[in-house]
């Protein structure tokens, strides 16, 4: 007999393993299937909370049809047990069952046999496990947490204080408070190592402020391209070679749910403009009032 480790081995080599096709669709890189609801077709849990709500309720539909079916067609295998039922109608036993699982009690056809009724002890039993699960699902959809953040179309590299800086804008549209924001940006680029591998690398882009107590508005994220910066010394062109892209990453704790969100962005090496500012969105009022106007959140200007 093998030892234990060589038949898992020979196991592994006999499993096929998934295929996961990875793209770059202008100019960012893209798993395939990724987050979409029909890649969890092995894992039923996380496939009923990411598929559409018309899918989930049809799913449910399909289920609870059946499943009703299946106890109408052990109604028919009893023969004559069913009482006010016609012999032999799958219909009579359709909706008995479908009464009996929705606790309906109609009492126009009832159970005359011990087989008759330990088939509705049955459906007794599953219809309450059923709709459990189904108000588990239901529930866990309404209460998943979400952001509604949004990104500037583009990132731009500008002057601030004499010092190259990366800029890009974010703004809470829910105009509520996300309390203890915090902002993570992070490089992915090519890279061709002194031994001639290829490896995509990840860096950490450190911003002058990366955390915010209560994020109610606007977020003006700002990374300097010093000579610790991975930027120190990128030219546009050399952005492209590398398929350098951007990873924006938002998490904190939303004020009016009290639960943990997060939202992400990306920006590809033809979403990052040189030479470029973005334009204020703060307007000073005559009397002092203070406004923002989020009609130029995204646009730029060039630098004289």
């Amino acid at each position: 007999m093998k030892p234990r480790q060589e038949r898992n081995s020979a196991k592994a080599r006999q499993r096929r393993l998934p295929v996961v096709k990875i793209q770059i669709q202008d100019g960012r890189f893209q798993i395939v299937g990724l987050g979409a609801w029909y890649s969890y077709w092995r894992d039923p849990y996380h496939m009923m909370l990411t598929i559409p709500w018309w899918g989930f309720i049809a799913i449910v539909a399909i289920a609870y049809i059946v499943l009703n079916a299946l106890f109408a067609l052990l109604y028919l295998a009893g023969g004559d047990c069913l009482e006010g039922a016609r012999p032999g109608s799958f219909e009579d036993a359709f909706f008995f069952s479908v009464h009996t699982l929705a606790s309906i009690g109609y009492g126009v056809i009832a159970p005359k046999t011990t087989y008759a009724n330990i088939i509705v002890t049955l459906s007794a039993i599953t219809s309450l496990l059923t709709i459990a699960v189904v108000t588990g699902l239901a529930f866990a959809r309404f209460s998943l947490p979400t952001a509604r953040v949004l990104f500037s179309r583009v990132a731009v590299i500008t002057p601030y204080d004499g010092v190259p800086t990366l800029m890009f804008r974010a703004a809470n549209q829910r105009r509520n408070l996300i309390l203890e924001a915090q902002l993570q940006v992070y490089l992915m680029r090519d890279e061709i190592s002194s031994e001639g591998q290829f490896m995509r690398r990840i860096y950490d882009l450190k911003l002058l402020r990366h955390r915010s107590p209560s994020f109610a508005l606007t977020w003006a994220a700002m990374h300097q391209i010093d000579e610790n910066s991975p930027l120190y010394g990128a030219t546009p062109d050399s952005l492209f070679e590398n398929q350098t892209t951007l990873v924006i990453s938002l998490s904190g704790i939303d004020e009016t749910v009290a639960q943990a969100i997060h939202s992400r962005h990306i920006y590809a090496a033809q979403d990052i403009l040189w030479n470029n500012r973005f334009v204020d969105v703060i307007r000073d009022a005559p009397n002092g009032d203070r406004y923002i106007d989020y009609n130029h959140f995204h646009d730029v200007v060039p630098i004289d």
